[in-house]
């Protein structure tokens, strides 16, 4: 079943990793995505009445799965973790997979960041429980993700109930 996915990732540390994921993605039959935004149409967004936030709320809408695509940088990113936090709120299924080992062409491979799953607790039986203990989590080389994403978000939507 085609999945429309939305991605949350760093734009400025990240995108040309983040550019090899997505292109894995929307080259399979049936793959489906939300737009990618180059920088000159995300800083419209800011600019327009509601910004950021009514950009985020327009792309989740009719998305089943949120794919935290995490580098070095990515778990100390406001954004990412609002768009994190309204996956969960809305129901989404949700998966992260960490691209630090990716070769971005112009500087390599990066260093390891932390999960943004991680900053996020939730209640559970009156625990506090992180996110990350919920959701998946999975490393783009080591795990082959290439071959893998896709599984890794049907079983994400799946267990959302999507």
């Amino acid at each position: 079943m085609a999945r429309r996915v939305f991605f949350s990732f760093h734009y400025e540390r990240d995108v040309r990793r983040i550019q090899q994921v997505r292109q894995s993605w929307v080259v399979r039959p049936g793959g489906e995505a939300q737009p990618f935004y180059d920088k000159a149409e995300f800083e419209k967004v800011k600019a327009r009445a509601g910004g950021i936030e009514k950009w985020i709320e327009e792309q989740l809408s009719g998305t089943s799965v949120t794919v935290v695509l995490f580098g070095a940088e990515t778990s100390s990113r406001p954004w990412v973790r609002h768009e994190i936090k309204r996956s969960y709120e809305l129901g989404k299924g949700i998966v992260a997979i960490d691209i630090h080992s990716i070769k971005d062409p112009q500087r390599g491979s990066d260093y390891q960041g932390s999960n943004p799953l991680d900053y996020w607790s939730v209640k559970r039986n009156g625990m506090s429980v992180p996110m990350s203990s919920l959701y998946r989590s999975y490393e783009w080389v080591k795990d082959n993700g290439y071959a893998n994403m896709p599984a890794w978000i049907e079983a994400a939507a799946k267990s959302a109930g999507r």
